[in-house]
């Protein structure tokens, strides 16, 4: 079955409803230049919210940008992550990986097939469209890159497809791509930071059903 991370989150709402669905990751975001951000306090009470990933619950993964040793211990000491998605270079990626003891997905922008990563040593890789210059904040910020780059890729980690993801592109990115999971976050939102469940719900049916309809979408 694919992966489904819904990143971004915010309310108990959102916590409960990923729960419910039994979405594989939930995703906090500690970057107070996006509209998602959330303190470590915050990303307690939804974690209470719902139940862990030790209880059959999702996975808590924590975004990162540029941060340093002393506000990542912070953030865990507050609350109790899983994984820590790393938005920085592939050096600070492992050392963060190394010095917490947990696993790392370091965040990729691909826009050729030269840029996929090739380093087993890192958890896993969050694949997504690359940074531009006007961007002010990390992520794939809602565009997408050449789905089929990853088809003849052997990745050296797990990985999860990112970036311009929403219910009606959900399941032709899985077939292009050949991903084994999917991480979305304004695909599935009514306004900037506020998720819909409307949304959300329709992007987990559909990713789950994704390579059911292969003969008809290839």
């Amino acid at each position: 079955m694919i992966g489904v991370k819904i990143c971004g989150i915010r309310d108990t709402q959102t916590m409960v409803l990923c729960a419910r669905l039994k979405v594989d990751w939930v995703g906090f975001v500690f970057c107070d230049a996006s509209p998602r951000f959330v303190t470590a306090d915050d990303a307690l009470r939804l974690h209470e919210s719902a139940p862990s990933g030790q209880e059959g619950g999702p996975l808590r993964v924590g975004l990162f940008v540029k941060s340093d040793d002393d506000f990542i211990g912070q953030v865990l000491r507050t609350i109790p992550l899983d994984i820590l998605q790393i938005y920085d270079t592939p050096e600070r990626a492992i050392e963060i990986q190394s010095r917490f003891g947990r696993p790392v997905w370091q965040a990729c922008g691909i826009a050729k097939y030269s840029d996929l990563p090739t380093d087993p040593s890192m958890a896993g890789y969050v694949i997504e469209a690359p940074k531009q210059e006007q961007d002010h904040r990390p992520g794939g910020l809602g565009r997408i890159f050449d789905w089929s780059l990853t088809q003849k890729w052997i990745p050296p980690s797990s990985w999860i497809l990112a970036g311009g993801l929403n219910p009606g592109n959900v399941q032709r990115a899985i077939l292009e791509s050949q991903a084994p999971a999917v991480d979305v976050s304004s695909g599935v939102e009514a306004a900037p930071g506020c998720k819909s469940a409307e949304l959300i719900e329709k992007f987990v049916q559909n990713s789950r059903k994704a390579l059911d309809l292969k003969p008809k979408l290839s």
